[in-house]
């Protein structure tokens, strides 16, 4: 854990935000050396900020105890270069359980993800985010996905409630996240609430993200290919539009078709990915499913394409 604030130390970053996977020995247990290695790979090229056991790391999966392994294990391999975040989630007592385990571990903050299974109402969903802010020392970050989405005026509850320091966007609106934005704004003037892109591949909307102000974002290939995800924010950063639309057109664009041929994708390519860059994290757990090996050969493809490009720039081609 480090001293300064987390949302203080993500106001500023200078690269994506990494969300590494779980990985797991071939007797299906977690395996913390190999996660530390994967760990310690994204921190020494250039991740803002780890953000373990979250959805990429198979949250759902995690038994308490093994939770408390891994996030412990990425708290230790960062080793206050870049803050640690840790995923909470299930209903209020379970969430709450798991913020008590993440602080034990030393991370610096939380992404409390949706509640389990239950549609709630704004109220609900407001009181259930305020008890977890409220369990431990640690800022928070609310998940708006699935069936956590809010209206403008709870997101200003939110933004007013001790602890709760951003809201990340997994669900895409970008009308709903304007209005959003505009209400917190107009609430509470000078007030550095943190907002981020959170859907699966935040690259392909990271422009349209830009446009209503919000730079943070999620970057799940920055997990298996570091290179290909810094030259994009990069790209974005400095304006380099003919790199970023290189990158969207024949890296980006082609692996979101992919991952949308099949369920859980989102996490199971990903995890196919960093195997094919070759470290063994072993499969994804059971509800998901691995990837077929055409699928597996495809991905292969994207990424050589996706490397193609940066070759082709650093060589002062352009397109």
């Amino acid at each position: 854990m480090t001293s300064a604030p987390l949302a203080a130390r993500l106001t500023t970053v200078a690269g994506p935000l990494f969300f590494p996977v779980t990985a797991y020995g071939p007797d299906g247990a977690v395996d913390l050396d190999a996660f530390r290695a994967h760990v310690r790979t994204g921190v020494d090229a250039g991740a803002a900020a780890v953000f373990a056991c979250c959805g990429t790391g198979e949250f759902h999966a995690l038994d308490p105890e093994e939770f408390r392994l891994v996030v412990g294990a990425a708290v230790e391999e960062a080793g206050g270069r870049v803050p640690v975040v840790a995923g909470a989630g299930y209903g209020t007592a379970l969430a709450v359980r798991y913020a008590e385990l993440a602080e034990e571990a030393g991370a610096d903050g939380l992404l409390a993800m949706p509640p389990y299974l239950v549609v709630a109402g704004q109220e609900g969903l407001l009181a259930h985010y305020t008890a977890l802010a409220a369990a431990t020392s640690l800022e928070t970050i609310v998940y708006q996905r699935d069936n956590a989405v809010f209206t403008p005026e709870t997101v200003v509850a939110l933004a007013r409630t001790p602890g709760i320091v951003g809201l990340k966007d997994g669900l895409g609106d970008l009308d709903l996240m304007q209005r959003i934005v505009s209400a917190v704004r107009s609430a509470l003037p000078g007030e550095d609430f943190l907002y981020f892109n959170g859907l699966p591949t935040a690259e392909l909307t990271g422009l349209a993200y830009r446009g209503i102000g919000v730079t943070l974002y999620s970057s799940a290939v920055f997990a298996f290919a570091p290179d290909i995800a810094l030259a994009f924010y990069r790209a974005l950063e400095s304006g380099d539009d003919d790199l970023a639309n290189a990158l969207l057109d024949h890296f980006y664009r082609p692996l979101v078709e992919l991952r949308a041929k099949g369920h859980g994708y989102a996490v199971s390519l990903v995890k196919a990915a960093v195997r094919l860059g070759g470290l063994e994290v072993g499969p994804v757990r059971t509800p998901l499913t691995e990837p077929p090996a055409e699928h597996v050969d495809e991905l292969a493809s994207i990424i050589a394409s996706g490397r193609a490009v940066l070759d082709k720039y650093r060589a002062g081609e352009g397109e």
